[in-house]
């Protein structure tokens, strides 16, 4: 179980360092939008330092596939949310963005809900947590499918208030909230991926099954979309703050949804319950308590002239 901490804990580098990364390539570009895909992709696929970042996202990926191997999904998601911490630390050092003090007190209560998850934990022995293994495709479904349309029709709405001139500047937390649900499908999915790997059986039938599951689709789906959606996203908005956002609405997503789908168990023990249940309900303040619009417009990245297109 400790390995799967370990996981996580790299899994956090991995993910902050390649939204840094990202960002600051962005910030080199000229603007992109959701319209266009297709040069959104020729552009960003030309910047090093941005492939640089998607590589460190992808083995984010791969270091989750083992935290889920070895932890409960709600353990999972408290220990992730620790990343936000390191995030806002790298983007003020090599993006040069300042954080806000109800900002900085976020962060605070984050590696609080961190403690608690991990205090909560238990390895072996009677009322140890239990790792889910499967989860049935219909209700799996039935949790992802209008998740990713609720996400896809926030963003929507989110860049039409953003075209209206005269709004206040926004901190990108309804980009964060529509991303996040995506990414939180996309967790549910690679949950299912490692429980499909780990499973027993032989490679083989691992992978047929894995084929015959709504996971890779799931996966694919979201991966194309919320790639169009976070990178446009990022341009225009502080990284430390619509990647905390994101991050929040998708560990809270998966903490909940994923324990219900897979068959989790909570802590028998009221004291670790009680940690963990209470580090949960502090990641839900920590969101509720962002603020929705920045003082002050945030500078545009290099080359980009216009947010929306013409």
């Amino acid at each position: 179980m400790w390995w799967g901490v370990a996981a996580a804990l790299l899994a956090n580098v991995l993910y902050s360092g390649g939204f840094v990364l990202e960002k600051r390539a962005l910030a080199g570009l000229p603007a992109v939008t959701i319209r266009q895909p297709a040069r959104l992709l020729r552009l960003v696929l030309s910047s090093p330092l941005w492939i640089g970042g998607s590589l460190a996202l992808a083995a984010g990926f791969g270091a989750q596939l083992a935290v889920y191997a070895t932890l409960p999904i709600a353990a999972a998601q408290g220990i992730f949310v620790s990343g936000l911490v390191l995030l806002v630390l790298l983007s003020a050092r090599l993006l040069g963005e300042r954080t806000s003090g109800r900002e900085r007190y976020a962060l605070a209560a984050i590696l609080l809900a961190l403690l608690m998850v991990v205090l909560s934990l238990r390895e072996g022995g009677p009322g140890a947590d239990t790792v889910g293994r499967g989860a049935p495709y219909p209700l799996v479904l039935l949790v992802c499918v209008p998740s990713l349309a609720a996400g896809v029709w926030l963003y929507s709405s989110a860049e039409r208030n953003a075209r209206h001139r005269h709004r206040l500047p926004t901190t990108g937390v309804e980009y964060g909230v529509a991303v996040g649900l995506l990414y939180g499908v996309s967790s549910l999915a690679i949950k299912g991926v490692s429980s499909h790997l780990t499973g027993g059986g032989g490679l083989g039938g691992a992978l047929l099954g894995l084929l015959r599951s709504p996971y890779p689709y799931l996966l694919m789906f979201t991966g194309a979309f919320g790639l169009v959606m976070s990178q446009a996203a990022l341009q225009r908005c502080r990284a430390s703050l619509i990647v905390p956002v994101c991050t929040t609405v998708t560990c809270l997503y998966t903490a909940v949804l994923g324990t219900l789908a897979f068959g989790e168990e909570l802590p028998d023990e009221p004291l670790r319950l009680a940690l963990r249940v209470a580090g949960i309900a502090l990641a839900v303040a920590v969101l509720l308590a962002m603020p929705k619009h920045d003082t002050a417009a945030p500078p545009s990245p290099t080359g980009a002239k216009e947010l929306t297109p013409p």
